[in-house]
């Protein structure tokens, strides 16, 4: 109001970003931030011309990925003007052009209850549409505010995350890397079945220990002290996650045919999902060991390997899409974030089809589902109560310390930091799978009782609309006596009328000045 004021000052108004949902999708739709000496060094002459309206540029995520769809185009203008800078007439004018909107698969309302089933804990979630491979939902945990990084973040906002012990930087579900433990195993299976080496009727006898010829060193299973399993077939080794039983069937199979079906289900290989940085983790085979430990593949090594163990790390999302393809009997989708740009939709993509009999994967839908059976004495039977929709899925816990093989794991000795990942995976419903979800809670300590829980209130919120809120009460796992859900409802009913806010969110477009 004072501009009159201020003789040969012009002020200008300008675009910033603005990220309303703050941490809750940083890591997906990222943030822009000032155009920085490198970047700037680094342009054409055509993108200098772009850029000329702008002080901002798409860093991360989304926002990187789909920078020029974002952009829009600069405008322009001749002005006629006095000897003191004032502009006296616009002699020709071209107005800019704002860019597309991006439209994404992600759902709000079941990125909430993601976040808010983690319950604050360090882990990552990853839940897929398993029709389009569609990303429904993406966490990382923690997360950061992404409005910082917009106009510059100052030193000491970039040194607290930064310096945090809890890496909130860090994209977990894309670049996080853990040892997958037990959640291979119903590949593995699918993989002795279509290569002849078990069938869904073969029994083994688990005395709890597994030895390899000539091999002092013994591996055991989980619940060794106990005498073993004692006679177990595939659905049970997969419900019960039975060691001994894919010790034995890995042994059998080789690392070769392992390590060979395991990329068909897109282990050790990038997902190709549409926002930067991702890692492509490790699958190993006898080639990776000779090139980057300079030495040949042995035995012990395919034992380590056929319960999740030894060299193998994946990412939350590589094994979210190992769960999709089972899900979808062999077809596997590249995992996305957009939907549309503008009215173009941007139509599912296969990049794999993996043939096995019928009858093979019926075995693994069974296996998975008595993980998940109440009454039962799968490692998830206590996350169906109340359920009224089948499910099928599998836990996994991985070391993070070596435990030598004559003392017995004990996490009131260790720091909790050295304590076991938890994970679970998991798809529903059984009959027709739509959703495919991976969950790891970091030190967690065991995947049925710590991830498989975040995976039941998933499958609710997709399946039945139970959603969750993380600024709201989160009721105990199997919720549905009638009082509990009347208030779940009540909370939908709530939250929509006060947003009328759909099941996805939109990343705006960023229109030039």
């Amino acid at each position: 109001m004072n501009q009159h004021l201020l003789d040969g000052v012009q002020v200008d108004a300008e675009f910033v970003r603005n990220y309303p949902k703050g941490e809750l999708f940083a890591q997906v739709i990222g943030y822009t931030s000032r155009i920085n000496e490198k970047e700037m060094n680094a342009f054409t002459e055509e993108q200098l011309r772009k850029y000329s309206g702008t002080h901002a540029i798409g860093k991360v995520g989304i926002e990187k990925s789909y920078e020029d769809v974002l952009l829009g185009e600069v405008g322009s203008q001749n002005v006629e003007t006095n000897a003191r800078g004032r502009v006296m007439r616009i002699l020709d004018k071209e107005d800019p052009k704002q860019g597309a909107d991006i439209h994404l698969h992600l759902d709000l309302r079941l990125q909430e209850t993601a976040v808010a089933a983690l319950r604050g804990r360090r882990g990552a979630v990853v839940a897929l549409d398993v029709k389009t491979g569609g990303v429904l939902a993406a966490v990382s945990n923690p997360s950061f505010d992404p409005n910082l990084f917009v106009t510059g973040i100052s030193y000491r906002d970039y040194k607290d995350l930064n310096d945090n012990i809890d890496t909130p930087l860090i994209n977990r579900f894309l670049q996080g890397m853990y040892p997958p433990g037990s959640t291979i195993k119903p590949m593995l299976g699918l993989a002795g079945l279509h290569y002849g080496f078990t069938t869904s009727e073969k029994v083994i006898s688990d005395p709890g220990i597994f030895r390899l010829p000539n091999v002092e060193r013994p591996w055991r299973d989980h619940n060794y002290d106990r005498g073993g399993h004692g006679r177990v077939d595939l659905k049970r080794a997969i419900a019960e996650s039975c060691d001994i039983y894919f010790y034995d069937l890995g042994n059998r199979m080789g690392i070769d045919r392992i390590s060979e079906f395991g990329m068909r289900f897109g282990l050790g290989v990038k997902t190709q999902i549409d926002i930067p940085n991702e890692r492509q983790a490790i699958w190993p085979s006898r080639d990776w060991k000779r090139s980057t430990k300079g030495q040949p593949w042995y035995p012990g090594d395919t034992i380590n390997l056929s319960i999740g163990q030894g060299y193998t790390l994946t990412t939350p999302l590589q094994l979210a899409v190992m769960t999709s393809t089972l899900a979808n009997r062999g077809i596997r989708y590249k995992p996305h974030l957009v939907s549309a740009i503008g009215n173009q939709k941007i139509e599912p993509e296969i990049l794999d089809r993996v043939n096995v009999d019928e009858k093979h994967w019926d075995s693994i839908f069974d296996g998975m589902a008595e993980v998940m059976r109440e009454g039962g004495r799968g490692t998830g039977r206590s996350l169906v109560k109340h359920a009224d929709y089948t499910m099928a899925g599998k836990s996994g816990t991985a070391q993070v310390v070596s435990v030598a093989a004559n003392v017995k794991y004990n996490a009131e000795l260790l720091k909790e930091r050295q304590w076991d990942h938890a994970w679970f995976i998991g798809f529903a419903p059984v009959e027709d799978p739509k959703i495919a979800i991976a969950v790891i809670v970091e030190n967690g300590g065991h995947g049925g009782s710590d991830a498989g829980p975040v995976v039941r209130y998933m499958f609710d919120a997709f399946l039945k609309g139970y959603y969750l809120k993380s600024d709201e009460f989160v009721p105990p796992m199997g919720y549905h006596p009638q009082a509990l859900l009347d208030r779940a409802n009540l909370w939908n009913q709530q939250r929509i009328a006060a947003t009328q806010m759909n099941n996805q969110s939109t990343a705006s477009s960023r229109q030039a000045p």
